[in-house]
Formats: structure tokens, sequence, C-alpha cells
């Protein structure tokens, strides 16, 4: 199913996220590898639950596992990228065997110049940037405007919750023009049985008209 911009979605952990997610066009999953981030995964369950998805990019999330456990579980999956929680060096960035995505966080007092240093100190380090958590505030029409300036200069990824009461996640998307959207996967009911009614909204708005 075409999307008018690209999809990630967070902490797959079941089958039918998996292949939902992968048949309703998604580009991008991820996978929680590190044992220090909750809900996370064996590598044997995330080799079995890729090998029924095709045309998607995996990545893994990691946190605080070393360069070489990383690239290690990177190969033994079949990862594309990982998603970094945590901040690296520069030196250890290039160690990789994938390409690096970086999770940050919103911080809505943060001065525009330091919000600006941020992305340019590690903009050539990294594949792009995973803003996912939107603030409890709604964003004021001058930080909705910042947003939309840094996300037009470096590769975003934004959540659904940046989308204000006032607009839906398509419009979000023509308006702020990220380089994609995140969405979380959840959990099933019993194996096999899943909801997925929040995302197939989500889905629906995105496709292309």
């Amino acid at each position: 199913m075409p999307l008018i911009t690209s999809v990630l979605v967070r902490g797959i952990n079941n089958l039918s996220d998996a292949r939902y997610c992968a048949g309703m066009g998604a580009d991008f999953l991820t996978f929680r590898l590190d044992p220090a981030l909750p809900g996370h995964l064996e590598p044997a369950l995330v080799q079995e639950l890729s090998g029924w998805v095709a045309g998607v990019q995996l990545i893994g999330e990691f946190d605080s596992l070393s360069i070489p456990e990383i690239n290690a579980l990177a190969t033994r999956c079949g990862l594309h990228y990982v998603l970094m929680h945590r901040r690296r060096t520069p030196e250890e960035l290039a160690q990789l065997v994938v390409p690096a995505l970086k999770l940050i966080k919103w911080i809505p007092d943060m001065l525009v110049e330091d919000v600006e240093k941020r992305f340019r100190d590690q903009q050539a380090h990294v594949a792009g940037f995973v803003l996912a958590d939107a603030p409890h505030e709604t964003l004021s029409a001058m930080q909705r405007a910042q947003l939309t300036q840094q996300a037009r200069t470096y590769k975003v990824w934004l959540g659904t919750g940046f989308a204000p009461a006032s607009l839906n996640v398509r419009q979000l998307v023509e308006e702020v023009q990220p380089t994609g959207i995140v969405l979380e996967g959840g959990q099933e009911i019993k194996p096999g049985l899943r909801d997925f009614t929040e995302l197939e909204a989500v889905f629906e708005q995105l496709e292309e008209e």
C-alpha cells in the first residue's frame, strides 16, 4: 500500500504486528534487543519474526550494550540499522557494521540554538533522528515552526503525538514534511489476536490518494 511518507514502527514483539505493519506499507520495524530496555526480545525471536516479513528494513534498538555486542546482534539478526538511545562518540558510531539512527527527546524549554547544535553536532555521524515522544503540552505556533525547520533541514522521524488536536497525522506530514512518522507496536490479546484499530486509522490517513 503506497504511503505519502516513510513509516517506522517501534517495539515490534509479535508476529501479528510484524506482518500487519509490513503489509500496510511500513518501511522500518524496530526490535528492542538490548537487555537494558523494557520488553527486550531474545535474538532468536527477532530472527523468527523477521523471517515472516519482506520488504521492510529491520532496526535494533540499543542503550547500554557495547559496540562489539551491538555489531554481533546486528549481524546475527540481519539488521539494516540500529536505533541508539544513548549518545555515542563519533569514533564508536564509526565502528558500527550498519548505520545508526539516534533517538532524541523533545525538551520544551531548550534554546533554539542549543537544539540546532544538538542536530548539527550529530548529523554527520548518524543516518537520521527519531523524535518519537511529543511533549504533553500542545506545541505553540513558534515551536511548530521551529520543528518544521528542523524536519526540513535534518532527517527526522516524528511520533504521531506531534500532531495537535487541530491536525490529523496526514496534515502534520503535509505541513511539517518530516522524513517519516513513528508508530508504536502493541501487545497481542492472545497469540494471533490483535486489535489494530489505532494503527489502521493512521495508515489510512497516510495512504496515497
